[in-house]
């Protein structure tokens, strides 16, 4: 039976490396063409090294395929862009930090975030999910340590306010990087957006009697006595 087992666990770990063998190809062809350019799974077979019939014993059909690659797609923009959501710097550099980290990554893959945006409540969709939820953490965290005194209401309205900002954002650059020409110039892009971001925050802040200077590094703005969790930064 422990042979048996063993057999298993190999098999099980060599069908997991095979399949992100044959993802990391996808990604490699989608990036060499241009954004919209249809793709063969003749190509990602020959990207792989593998034959074409190989491909297809890892996933059920092309469309099987192609909602694995749109998540293999996801899970390497978010793991580069979610550990940039944090409470570190000031305000103005947290916002700009997040928000030109999604920018450089879709500049750098053009072609990639295209397929990514072809599928409707798709794999890009669930990105801007998991960015929001980090986002509405990292909300609630400095609301807490701001002292800041939300009603039932207001509180309840931090998920989908922080959802709404990043759709905003993501939707914004997602219109941006499909025109041509692309203008303004991904810094011009976001220093507006993150500019767009702090207005709006920033009239929240100033409802619930909060004054806060965007310039100062965010430990500064604590009331005294107040430490920030060091698991937030």
């Amino acid at each position: 039976m422990a042979q048996q087992d063993g057999r298993q666990a190999r098999w099980t770990k060599h069908n997991t490396e095979r399949r992100a063998q044959i993802l990391d190809a996808a990604l490699a062809v989608i990036g060499e063409g241009s954004p919209g350019e249809e793709f063969h799974v003749q190509q990602i077979a020959a990207r792989a090294g593998l034959n074409r019939t190989v491909v297809y014993r890892h996933f059920d059909d092309r469309a099987d395929l192609d909602r694995a690659i749109r998540a293999h797609i996801l899970d390497d923009l978010t793991s580069g862009l979610i550990p940039e959501v944090s409470l570190d710097g000031t305000v103005h550099q947290i916002i700009r930090r997040i928000i030109s980290s999604y920018v450089d990554w879709v500049v750098a893959h053009p072609a990639a975030h295209s397929f990514a945006s072809q599928e409707l409540h798709g794999a890009l969709e669930q990105g801007t999910d998991r960015i929001a939820v980090a986002v509405t953490e990292i909300l609630e965290l400095a609301i807490a340590l701001l002292g800041a005194d939300l009603d039932d209401d207001e509180r309840a309205l931090v998920d989908p306010l922080a959802h709404g900002l990043v759709g905003a954002v993501f939707g914004a650059v997602r219109r941006w990087v499909a025109r041509e020409p692309r203008a303004p110039e991904a810094p011009v892009l976001v220093d507006l957006l993150a500019q767009s971001v702090w207005n709006l925050l920033d009239g929240h802040a100033r409802r619930l009697g909060l004054t806060i200077d965007p310039d100062l590094p965010l430990v500064d703005l604590l009331p005294a006595g107040v430490e920030p969790d060091p698991a937030a930064s």
